[in-house]
């Protein structure tokens, strides 16, 4: 027998659809506190709008449990992922599948100008150089999918990083895609960049973002963290998915997810490998 649902306060008609940030989840502590800490900046910067975090595993409150507890009828569900995936696909829409509300997924944050903005940011947080670039070249470190998607999200990632930053910048992955960042490091060090630099393209600390800044050989940024462009970027994940919401959805529409199909560039879906989990 299926156990009920628990209590939750009945919404007003017409009420603001509540923001779930979807988080992986981490067994490295300091990724709860990162999530928690981006989930207050986006409640201040929109006070008023419910925000509410659901993790995928590792981490409370897990995902199912968030959606059974919301008091609007509708949620948009906004990944802490930085390009789309196995996770993005697969794993959130089955996890919402049962939900009570109504459910929309939001792309994954990247590729976006304000992702961007975030890597140049903690790049020079690291001691990123505001003069000469000369022999400076950059590897963008991400987690690694076997779906092509994936990869040519953080490709496209990590071509507008080159353009913001004005030297080269190679995609390297922790699990489950070439190069390692060791690899995008020697190729780099081989063309004639003397100083190479790590650009964590992870939204927290784990283990896989403390694996490839210790494969630096001269900076390593931190991890994306709370920097105000990705409290920015998650509202604007949020209202892009509102935009293309039904005017009126069907009442047997609810307790269903899918991913909003609102990205820059919506390419026919791959088949699904699993993403790694950063823990």
């Amino acid at each position: 027998m299926t156990p009920p649902h628990p209590p939750r306060e009945d919404p007003a008609p017409g009420s603001t659809p509540t923001l779930v940030l979807v988080a992986h989840g981490s067994r490295d502590p300091r990724a709860l506190h990162t999530v928690r800490a981006l989930q207050a900046r986006v409640r201040a910067l929109r006070p008023g709008l419910p925000v509410r975090l659901g993790h995928i595993e590792l981490n409370e409150p897990r995902l199912p449990d968030t959606l059974t507890r919301l008091a609007t009828p509708e949620a948009v569900l906004v990944p802490l992922l930085l390009s789309r995936g196995y996770h993005v696909k697969q794993d959130i829409p089955e996890l919402a599948a049962h939900a009570r509300a109504h459910t929309r997924v939001a792309p994954p944050l990247g590729p976006h100008p304000l992702l961007v903005e975030t890597l140049h940011d903690r790049l020079v947080e690291a001691g990123w150089p505001t003069g000469s670039r000369a022999a400076s070249a950059v590897v963008l470190a991400a987690a690694g999918s076997r779906d092509p998607e994936s990869q040519r999200d953080t490709a496209r990632t990590a071509r507008l990083l080159a353009t913001r930053l004005g030297v080269p910048v190679i995609p390297a992955f922790a699990s489950a895609a070439a190069p390692t960042v060791p690899e995008a490091v020697r190729t780099l060090t081989a063309r004639g960049h003397h100083r190479v630099a790590v650009a964590s393209c992870f939204t927290a600390p784990g283990r896989f973002a403390t694996q490839c800044a210790e494969a630096a050989p001269w900076i390593a940024s931190a991890p994306l963290g709370a920097h105000p462009a990705m409290a920015r970027l998650i509202l604007h994940r949020y209202d892009q998915t509102l935009g293309t919401r039904p005017r009126a959805p069907h009442p047997q529409a609810r307790g269903t997810a899918r991913p909003a199909t609102v990205t820059s560039r919506n390419e026919p879906m791959a088949a699904p490998d699993p993403h790694p989990a950063d823990a």
